[in-house]
């Protein structure tokens, strides 16, 4: 039976349009299966009528809620990846689609990160809440997330939407391995283990956080130079 490829829908913000190109070039030059990505930029939702909600003063990014259409962007039918763009992935997303299991309805690493700064990228408001950064990475099992309509995303608050609050109870989410979401700068130094590097505090991208991340800044921007030497080919 040939294999449809990996359906992944990545959270974009306009100011990190270098992390997206960079993220999308890591997981297609690592992947052995056909990956289907997909940005998810919020006019495009707007223009669709699948997003109207005005921008809440704590959201700090342009996909903070609009991750949460991924359900109904498939059709509530089959599994989906979403991920922050604000990530580099050095293995095989392969690897983290076969962990897919069917008594739950998300998946995701299940960090207990209780942030002591009040603040990270470009002056954005830190806020600290149960569950925070797992929904910076998804496994969707679309047909169980059907309380995810764009009413309810559109209208739900930011705690009740990323504290999964829109399931029966937290026996439907999954715990995925750690390597799938380091979050830099916040645990320690990443191992070769680690499979997916997410700044979630700002990455070498922005112009005053070049070195964030020590070693892992150089690689991504060896990923980055990686990229573009692809179109000088």
């Amino acid at each position: 039976m040939q294999q449809q490829p990996i359906s992944i829908f990545i959270g974009m913000d306009p100011r990190e349009r270098a992390a997206t190109n960079v993220l999308i070039d890591s997981l297609v030059a690592t992947s052995s299966a056909p990956l289907a990505i997909t940005p998810l930029v919020t006019p495009q939702l707007e223009q669709q009528k699948l997003y109207w909600r005005q921008r809440d003063p704590k959201q700090s990014t342009a996909f903070s809620f609009t991750r949460f259409l991924v359900p109904q962007l498939m059709g509530f039918q089959g599994w989906a990846i979403f991920m922050d763009c604000d990530m580099l992935c050095r293995a095989d997303i392969s690897d983290l689609w076969a962990l897919r299991d069917e008594r739950f309805a998300v998946m995701c690493v299940q960090h207990d990160h209780q942030p002591t700064e009040a603040s990270k990228f470009l002056g954005e408001t830190q806020s600290a809440y149960p569950k925070k950064n797992w929904s910076s990475l998804m496994l969707l099992n679309c047909s169980r997330c059907h309380a995810l309509t764009p009413e309810y995303v559109n209208s739900a608050s930011g705690l009740d939407l990323h504290r999964f609050h829109w399931l029966d109870g937290d026996h439907q989410i999954g715990a995925l391995p750690n390597r799938w979401n380091h979050l830099v700068g916040v645990q320690e130094p990443a191992s070769e283990e680690a499979a997916l590097l997410h700044w979630t505090l700002g990455g070498p991208w922005f112009r005053g956080q070049r070195s964030m991340g020590g070693a892992v800044a150089a690689e991504w921007f060896g990923a980055r130079d990686d990229a573009m030497a692809l179109w000088d080919e």
